[in-house]
């Protein structure tokens, strides 16, 4: 009689190789490395709980941008049986953590507020997979270091990606010291897996079977009168279209709206201070951004830059239909500088966009 962990090992593999042919590619080695990985972890989560002493170790999924690391991760969760489980992302995460710790009534029988608002965001869970994971705030990252001792004692296995190894991580010299208790604790308790390719598959062309579900937002780079616009419905705003749209304990000023698709100008949404809670609350009421007098992203300010890579990170994450009009963001940039954390991301993520319209 063959062996029922066995069963939800295989189980798991075909999924992956299923889920892969309906978006019609393949595999690349790297990413058959990790199916495997994966597959065998699903099946130690099958077994019951008080067969063994200790859960499964954890996983750090990590390259490049566009190697894949998203995909491989939603697609484990979506074929995880057990409904105890949850996904969520670096940006939700951060904001729903926030909310929560300020919220009134946030400590409950004397315990912190950080502790009752990760008592609600990981509720029973005994599977997290967090997306996108990394530190650049030394305020996160200590939130970050109370998670990762949080999930150690419920013993809440954890899935997550990152385009940084764990040594990677906080990578300002300034406080990257304050990381390494984190980052040391992380290299103890996960399994770290390389899914480093040379293919940025974000920048292929589309394939032609179905790609629906996550990770395929469309987009569009549009200069100002292209005849796309007209061909999408699109008409430039009239002044009397002019209103304000709720975000994140703010009202942004909108260009128009128009049911579920909301048209904004690059200043309200990336040169005033909102951030990415307001994109958030933006994904959840509409489908469609538009974003005119897009700048070539060296003429926007450090702070504008960081927001535009933002707003790009929360339309892939949601699935939403973004539409830039202007001038195309990545033109004229200096050789050889960053002019904003991951930037490659943000090129990768835009190429993706574009791709998938």
């Amino acid at each position: 009689m063959s062996n029922p962990v066995d069963k939800h090992e295989q189980a798991m593999r075909r999924h992956f190789h299923e889920t892969a042919a309906r978006r019609g590619f393949s595999l690349a080695p790297a990413q058959e490395a990790a199916v495997e990985r994966l597959a065998h972890l699903a099946a130690e989560l099958a077994r019951p709980a008080w067969t063994f002493p200790k859960p499964p170790r954890d996983l750090y999924v990590w390259g490049p941008v566009g190697r894949g690391k998203s995909w491989l991760v939603d697609t484990f969760y979506e074929g995880l049986p057990d409904r105890r489980k949850r996904r969520l992302h670096f940006h939700d995460f951060f904001r729903r953590l926030h909310d929560g710790v300020t919220k009134p009534g946030s400590r409950r029988d004397g315990r912190s507020a950080v502790d009752s608002a990760l008592d609600d965001l990981l509720g029973d869970s005994r599977v997290l997979v967090f997306d996108e994971f990394h530190a650049h705030d030394a305020g996160d990252a200590m939130l970050i270091a109370r998670l990762f001792r949080t999930l150690l004692d419920r013993r809440i296995t954890l899935v997550t990606t990152s385009n940084y190894p764990p040594a990677g991580l906080m990578p300002d010299p300034l406080y990257h010291h304050l990381f390494e208790p984190t980052i040391t604790l992380i290299e103890q308790r996960m399994d770290v897996l390389d899914v480093t390719g040379p293919v940025d598959f974000r920048r292929l062309a589309a394939p032609s079977a179905e790609n629906g579900g996550r990770r395929f937002a469309t987009g569009l780079c549009l200069s100002p009168g292209d005849t796309a616009l007209d061909a999408l419905g699109l008409t430039t705003p009239a002044a009397a279209e002019a209103t304000t749209v709720p975000a994140h304990l703010r009202e942004l000023p909108a260009r128009a709206v128009r049911g579920d698709l909301a048209w904004f100008g690059f200043d309200a949404l990336c040169e005033t201070a909102t951030g990415v809670p307001d994109y958030l609350a933006l994904a959840e009421r509409f489908t469609t951004l538009v974003l005119d007098e897009v700048p070539p992203l060296p003429d926007a300010t450090a702070d504008g830059r960081q927001r535009f890579a933002n707003l790009i990170d929360v339309a892939c994450d949601r699935d939403l239909r973004l539409i830039l009009i202007g001038c195309d963001p990545l033109a004229t940039l200096p050789e050889g500088q960053s002019l904003t954390r991951d930037l490659d991301r943000t090129a990768s993520r835009l190429a993706m966009l574009q791709r998938a319209n």
